[in-house]
């Protein structure tokens, strides 16, 4: 390699790397004068500044104020609103009374309609709601809004559902799907939502058969930004996070596209989740998703997007969305073997490959994804064990947890130089025999279990191609190679960042492992280096350099607040109180209360959470009168075999929440609120807990409970206000600057505990 080849050669991945994440969204720049007729991201700001000003969770003041705003926005672009009311419990014996807002623009053709969609309550019970999803509400208002400037009739009709709910068990979608009459009519849904308050917004599809009519739709939208990749849904099906297209999907087979963003996950469900920390960029990048698909759909053929076939499709810099038929993924997998076959046996008839030299070359390999799958492995368990304060944020991605990632992608990288330079006296002709043999097995185990990601074929056909030119040529062009690894770059870079970032620092296992494998189709280019030894040592020192950087962010400070947990538990049944905390590391503010306090108190089930969190400090504190819910008995009767029970649970003072758990009994049907709880549920429910019912307006919890005859059913009946911060009877000072109340848990909570014995 010419002099100053390797500097060159690495400024130019570096600068194809930055461009695979810069060319994925587009970019805000505030303006006035953006034309009526087009989506602006400071009107839809305005909007998300108005929703956002305080949690609106379901039962909660804000909750009707922002209904009201929704209404009169849509009333004041000519819309005419209606309200849709009703219980429901979905599939999470969650239930909960939702008010959906509905809106609709008649088209001039009869046909299926087009659903816009997001939800309009915050999660409980301190998310301010801004992303999450605010943003979706507003894309849809100004979406609308633009649309409705340019006074074009559509073909299809436009339905616009902004659901309630949706954080309590996606039940205003369930609503909305299992009891309107408009539901039967939907063709297509588009579905805006947030997982993180910034990034770039990632397409997601929700269908029952194939996706290739959905795919071919989209892409004729002419859609700016698209991020999108087969990969992705396929790994959204197997997490437990629904949105509300799921319902559309299960109960109706009704198809549709998610639109969400997961960057910036450390505020998601916080307080943090507010007007400010909002990503302009994606905000941006929600509009150029809406505006070019509510034009096209609202004029296409909605009932002809149904399909038996699947398209593998992914995303790359100026060819936007690139997609094929999964007919051709085993066809381009045995092309793919067939040619490395034959390179092989034409490398060894030229003299450039070497049996014996090619087995050397799966040592660097082998030693590098090794030593990077254990560092990956175990990272966040080390930093959990240096940072206990971690584990208080549940979601598992810390505020420094970028630098995290981008050490981490440094040490993989300096660990893959140094185990090549430990063998550099290898030929790169037989040291790319090894990665090619280990795509292939990716590859050919992608295509037989998990095909939508066979797009990863794409950069091993690129590292094919580079090991042909290096078998003919002595001294092949760098810069050849680097235009040859643009499509492992631009594919594989956003998955390195991507799955901690979303699934937490726990999955950062993913970007080593990731970082490794993309190091090795990039062999073509490192292997001609000869500083190999000297790269890795500035990979270690780069890794030293953010892990240091992130050590002095570990701390909490106002915008990098530590969440934190206090709840006042009153047992009705023998009059006795606890202050306790989901907290691993208290802080002065919650501290005070838990002098003398017991690690891992287990006198309570786990009150259900996101991830299962149970307290973790427990003392004792003093009685107040909190007055426990008033339980009425109307029926004890025996039907055949079974027992049926009625009761009645009334709050005594405003409550939120109410959740009822059960000893081991087989229960054969439940209703509450005369919403009759699936049996597959029934049968399924883990652990103890029945229902969770999240009250507004001190609504009473009606209860059937049908059980064998011969059993005793126990209730344990909790009963919790968000208040504990403002009661009256308690004097706790409000949280430091430096601490947010604790997402996916009940927190600054009254907890009353009763229970009850049927014999």
């Amino acid at each position: 390699m010419k002099k100053f080849t390797t500097g060159i050669t690495l400024f130019l991945l570096g600068l194809a790397t930055y461009w695979s994440f810069s060319s994925s969204m587009p970019s805000y720049q505030q303006n006035d004068t953006i034309l009526l007729n087009s989506f602006s991201t400071d009107r839809a700001l305005t909007h998300v500044k108005k929703i956002s000003e305080a949690p609106h969770a379901v039962g909660f003041p804000a909750h009707k104020e922002v209904r009201d705003y929704i209404v009169s926005e849509l009333e004041e672009m000519g819309l005419k609103t209606s309200l849709q009311e009703g219980y429901t419990a979905g599939d999470w014996a969650n239930l909960s009374k939702a008010t959906n807002i509905l809106a609709r623009i008649p088209g001039s053709e009869q046909g299926k309609a087009l659903l816009l969609l997001s939800h309009y309550d915050s999660n409980p019970h301190s998310s301010l709601g801004a992303s999450d999803a605010g943003s979706g509400v507003a894309t849809i208002l100004e979406g609308i809004r633009a649309f409705l400037s340019e006074n074009k009739i559509p073909k299809n009709d436009i339905i616009i559902l902004i659901s309630d709910a949706e954080e309590l068990g996606l039940n205003g979608a369930d609503l909305f799907v299992n009891q309107h009459p408009w539901a039967e009519e939907v063709g297509l849904v588009l579905n805006f939502e947030a997982r993180g308050s910034g990034g770039p917004s990632y397409m997601l599809i929700e269908t029952n058969r194939g996706n290739s009519r959905l795919i071919e739709e989209f892409t004729a939208a002419g859609t700016e930004f698209p991020v999108a990749n087969s990969l992705v849904y396929s790994i959204y099906k197997m997490l437990p996070n629904d949105t509300d297209l799921t319902v559309f999907r299960e109960d109706r087979d009704i198809e549709g596209l998610n639109f969400a963003f997961i960057d910036d996950h450390y505020d998601y469900h916080t307080l943090r989740d507010n007007y400010e920390r909002l990503d302009r960029n994606t905000l941006a990048h929600q509009g150029s998703y809406l505006m070019p698909l509510l034009t096209h759909f609202s004029n296409a053929d909605l009932g002809d997007l149904k399909s038996l076939n699947d398209e593998v499709y992914f995303n790359v810099p100026f060819f936007k969305l690139v997609s094929y038929p999964f007919d051709w993924i085993w066809p381009m997998f045995i092309l793919a073997l067939l040619s490395f076959i034959c390179l092989l046996a034409y490398g060894i008839k030229k003299q450039r490959l070497h049996l014996k030299e090619s087995f050397k070359g799966f040592l660097p390999l082998g030693i590098s994804l090794l030593i990077n799958g254990v560092i990956g492995f175990y990272s966040w368990t080390l930093l959990k064990w240096l940072y206990p304060q971690y584990l208080d944020i549940l979601h598992g991605f810390t505020y420094n947890g970028y630098y995290y990632i981008a050490a981490f992608v440094f040490l993989s990288i300096a660990i893959c130089f140094w185990a090549y330079h430990k063998y550099q006296n290898i030929s790169i002709a037989n040291l790319l025999v090894a990665p090619i043999f280990l795509w292939l097995i990716i590859c050919g185990a992608v295509a037989m279990y998990l095909p939508g990601a066979s797009f990863f074929i794409i950069p091993l056909f690129a590292l094919l191609a580079c090991f042909l030119v290096i078998i003919n040529q002595k001294d092949p062009n760098p810069y050849l190679f680097v235009f040859m690894a643009l499509p492992a770059l631009w594919i594989y870079a956003p998955f390195i960042k991507m799955f901690p970032v979303g699934l937490g620092l726990k999955m950062m296992v993913a970007s080593t492992i990731l970082t490794s494998l993309t190091f090795y189709l990039l062999l073509p280019i490192f292997g001609f280096y000869k500083s190999k030894g000297k790269l890795a040592f500035l990979g270690q020192l780069l890794f030293v350099i953010f892990i240091i950087v992130a050590h002095f962010n570990a701390g909490f400070t106002k915008d990098r607040a530590k969440p934190s947990s206090l709840l006042y538990v009153l047992n009705t049944d023998d009059n006795s109180a606890q202050w306790v905390s989901y907290d691993h590391v208290l802080i002065d503010w919650n501290k005070q209360f838990l002098e003398g306090s017991t690690l891992k108190n287990e006198n309570y089930q786990v009150i259900s959470s996101k991830y299962s969190s149970g307290f973790t400090y427990s003392a004792n504190a003093p009685l107040k009168e909190i007055a426990p819910p008033k339980v009425e008995k109307s029926l004890d009767t025996v039907v055949g075999d079974n027992r049926l029970i009625k009761l009645t649970i009334t709050p005594q003072r405003p409550v939120n929440r109410l959740e009822v758990f059960t000893n081991a009994v087989p229960l054969t049907a439940v209703k509450v609120n005369e919403i009759e709880l699936s049996t597959y549920y029934l049968k399924d429910r883990s652990g103890s807990k029945l229902l969770t019912h999240y009250i507004s307006n001190k609504d009473a919890t009606t209860l059937e409970l049908l059980f064998p005859k011969e059993q005793v059913l126990e209730l344990q009946i909790y009963e919790a206000s968000n208040d504990l911060l403002s009661h009256p009877l308690f004097s706790v000072p409000e949280r430091p600057e430096t601490s947010i109340p604790m997402p996916f848990i009940l927190n600054d909570a009254i907890l009353t505990t009763k229970k009850i014995r049927f014999e």
